[in-house]
């Protein structure tokens, strides 16, 4: 068995957000980056269907040079060796294409991602990743049980959870609840600096998307405490300030 796991470079969640060039494009000064915690999970899963050599993990990141210390985490997680298109990962589509592109060589059983990025928070990467390699895609998974042929998957949907069993190769994005994270031991990251970590050209595709600009959200205003007693005044306000009702 052959999982090929999907990881990108985020930046940490206590990172303060700010823009340049006129606002088209992510600050990286003095930002700290870590591996993406959903594909943390989907990594984690992944190296527990291939423990006791049942299989091999491989992880995938589209990233510059400066990825590489995210990637090396992930080998020190668990996985077996690392690939790194090099290219700035310019949107969802740009992205899957590479993937999907690597994996139509590499023969996986198995292609996992996050549920998504925690920065664009788009969603969008795994079934991209699915199309493009016409199998099936299953998304925001939160369970994975998998005996050689046949998957067993668990979503949860609208009032209930749904089972889904996919016979072949196939796609998933996962969210909480498929794995804990597994957090690197020394021996793993002793380990990591020796496993292998390839560089692959990107290909080329068309550009799909083009970011105009990035906006943060407004401050937040000042709160306006309401005694409990004048009900009738929140009431006005709701509807009439905050215009909710």
């Amino acid at each position: 068995m052959k999982i090929l796991v999907c990881i990108s470079n985020v930046p940490d969640t206590t990172t303060k957000i700010t823009f340049t060039n006129d606002n088209t494009q992510f600050n990286t000064a003095g930002v700290t980056f870590i591996v993406n915690p959903y594909d943390e999970i989907a990594l984690s899963r992944a190296i527990e269907l291939c423990a006791g050599g049942k299989g091999t993990v491989t992880v995938i990141n589209v990233g510059e040079s400066a990825t590489e210390p995210t990637i090396r985490k992930a080998l020190a997680i668990g996985a077996d060796d690392a690939v790194r298109i090099d290219a700035a990962p310019r949107d969802a589509y740009f992205t899957a294409f590479q993937i999907a592109e690597y994996a139509k060589e590499g023969d996986f059983d198995i292609i996992l991602t996050g549920r998504e990025s925690i920065d664009y928070n788009g969603a969008q990467v795994a079934a991209m990743v699915g199309g493009f390699l016409d199998i099936p895609s299953i998304s925001i998974i939160k369970k994975l049980d998998y005996d050689g042929t046949t998957a067993t998957l668990e979503r949860e949907i609208e009032g209930g959870k749904e089972v889904v069993t996919v016979t072949g190769k196939f796609v998933a994005s996962c969210a909480e609840g498929v794995a804990v994270p597994t957090i690197p031991t020394m021996r793993g990251i002793m380990s990591a600096r020796s496993k292998p970590l390839v560089v692959v050209a990107a290909q080329p595709i068309e550009e799909v998307i083009k970011v105009v600009q990035f906006e943060t959200p407004p401050a937040r205003g000042t709160v306006k405490l309401i005694p409990a007693e004048e009900a009738a005044n929140l009431i006005s306000l709701l509807h009439t300030e905050a215009k909710v009702i």
